[in-house]
């Protein structure tokens, strides 16, 4: 027990600050870009718009293919890419990197289902009185799908964190690499037992934040 107090002391807060800022900076990058990835799949899908079906199948696929290996192949097949980078891919910079990729297309599919779920009705209500595109995005299709947007940012969000944990797994840092190193390696149950509450109350707090933000702005 003393042992295990004494991991705990000398490593858990470099570990929960290691894992934060691989969630953080890669849910940044996954929502900004994965957005944006979303707006160019529905706006060349959408006919109210500048429908291009070439560019969204290939869009498509790349997303696609992106997001149909599971994430311990995806980090693997990234060391390379990574290391060329940084130099040094088992950091939590490393980490962040590999979750960001993974984080783009899983969010880019999410927000494309959040923009695609407003009525078209009110879409067209919109080009009707000679709107432009942006202004149709900002004024009417972000406003329409936040609460559906909001919620894929706290799924990503969650999904980042146990992604971050399979991370460390191969040494980048944060509670995975914690977990392994003490919980597993050593033996010491009770590395994994505070690091499981930990990532369920974490999980809970976030799952709980994000739904009352999207009861907040559902109209």
């Amino acid at each position: 027990m003393e042992e295990t107090l004494e991991i705990l002391q000398d490593n858990l807060s470099q570990a929960l600050i290691d894992t934060a800022y691989m969630v953080v900076v890669s849910a940044i990058i996954g929502v900004v870009l994965g957005t944006l990835v979303a707006l160019l799949l529905y706006l060349t899908e959408n006919r109210l718009f500048t429908p291009n079906h070439a560019l969204n199948v290939i869009v498509g696929f790349i997303v696609n293919a992106i997001r149909s290996l599971p994430f311990l192949i995806l980090m693997v097949v990234l060391i390379p890419v990574v290391q060329l980078i940084l130099g040094d891919p088992y950091t939590p910079t490393g980490g962040a990197i590999s979750l960001s990729i993974a984080a783009v297309p899983f969010f880019a599919r999410i927000a494309e289902s959040a923009f695609s779920e407003v009525d078209p009705g009110l879409l067209e209500a919109a080009i009707s009185t000679g709107a432009t595109t942006r202004q149709i995005i900002v004024d009417a299709v972000f406003p329409q799908a936040l609460p559906s947007f909001i919620r894929g940012v706290v799924l990503t969000i969650i999904s980042l964190i146990g992604y971050s944990a399979m991370v460390g797994t191969i040494g980048a840092g944060g509670i995975g690499d914690m977990a392994i190193q003490y919980g597993y390696n050593r033996y010491e149950t009770g590395v994994l037992v505070v690091i499981v509450i930990i990532l369920i109350v974490i999980v809970q707090i976030i799952q709980w934040v994000g739904d009352w933000f999207a009861r907040k702005v559902t109209h």
